[in-house]
């Protein structure tokens, strides 16, 4: 665990882009700030904490969760700091994502999608409003942006396609996400004992979103192997490391296919058959896809906020001063109620 503390950090961070920041035109880069989001209890501690070679037990994420990683470029040189925010709560918490998202870091800012595999009736609708939310909020983000540093938002605008080759032949196809994206498939060692029929469709159905968003798509699992692979990308997206140009597209292996790699005519129609196809109406490529997929996995009716456990009961939080004050000021809240019922009772006695 780092020895300094992060005012320690901040206030040399400040001093670094005092001396080091570009002048002129304000688009000077700072740190690279990476943020999970993702299904509740799909995995996205774990994956931060080997990312940043923290050998300590996953806690549940409560709310909006902060930590930070260091990395030397080379000998003798500053190292690099990343800044790594996690999202808890599945999407019950979706108001939380502007917090780390401003228009001070969204240049070198970077979303990490997980989701679970395990549970592939919650797949859509935990993406969909996920990335919804993340994209609107950042939309706003450029606009504002755009008012006060033209020249950063149109680099933003035209760095969305850098991944995508010039003459790639889904270029009009796609719409991009405005800053980068991964997608990353978590439990894949249960997931590998689906029906071979599901496996397909929901692999078919993960590389047509990873790629309409330009986004890389991996699968993960306990396994070291493919952890080492994750490591390795979200490093990339923290530290700027050497991206991996490797490419795993067969459905009965983890999936890895880096931002502009794959293409629609690889990955094929919708999972159903031809002469049904006709009847799902939509008025998109990724609206018909969501209407195939929730047709074969259709999606829970659950109100996500009873997920959200409240946290002054939580145990991982006890603090036993504040504790015994809270059971005071239950009590007489429910004494209070008491009071309070008793006395309507009388005023309707009385009327």
């Amino acid at each position: 665990m780092p020895s300094e503390t992060l005012w320690e950090i901040a206030k040399a961070e400040v001093e670094r882009r005092g001396s080091n920041g570009s002048e002129g035109d304000g688009v000077g880069i700072g740190d690279k700030s990476v943020f999970f989001i993702g299904s509740k209890n799909g995995g996205k501690t774990t994956i931060i904490l080997r990312c940043l070679d923290r050998d300590e037990p996953a806690k549940p994420t409560l709310a909006l969760e902060y930590t930070y990683g260091r990395r030397a470029k080379g000998h003798n040189t500053p190292k690099d700091i990343a800044h790594f925010w996690e999202l808890g709560g599945g999407t019950s918490l979706l108001d939380l994502i502007s917090i780390p998202i401003t228009s001070d870091t969204l240049r070198t800012f970077s979303i990490v999608l997980i989701l679970d595999l395990s549970k592939p009736n919650d797949l859509w609708p935990t993406m969909e409003n996920l990335l919804q939310a993340t994209r609107s909020h950042v939309d706003k983000v450029i606009m504002k942006l755009g008012r006060t540093n033209s020249k950063a938002a149109s680099e933003m605008r035209q760095k969305i396609w850098s991944k995508m080759q010039k003459d790639h032949p889904d270029r009009e196809l796609i719409d991009p996400f405005p800053i980068p994206l991964v997608i990353i498939g978590s439990k894949y060692d249960i997931f590998q004992d689906f029906d071979s029929e599901k496996r397909k469709a929901i692999c078919k159905t993960l590389r047509f979103v990873a790629h309409y968003y330009g986004a890389s798509l991996m699968f993960t699992s306990k396994s070291e192997a493919l952890l080492l692979k994750i490591r390795g990308v979200i490093n990339q997206l923290a530290f700027g490391i050497d991206k991996s140009k490797s490419i795993c597209v067969d459905q009965n292996k983890p999936l890895f296919i880096t931002a502009g790699l794959d293409s629609l005519c690889q990955i094929g129609p919708p999972p159903v058959p031809d002469n049904d196809i006709g009847k799902f109406h939509a008025h998109s490529p990724m609206e018909l896809w969501k209407k195939v997929y929730e047709k074969l996995f259709p999606p829970k009716r659950i109100n996500t906020l009873k997920d959200v456990k409240d946290p002054a009961r939580d145990p991982q939080y006890a603090e036993s001063e504040v504790d015994e004050m809270r059971i005071q000021k239950d009590q007489e809240l429910e004494q209070y109620k008491r009071n309070a019922s008793k006395s309507w009772k009388q005023i309707e006695l009385d009327s």
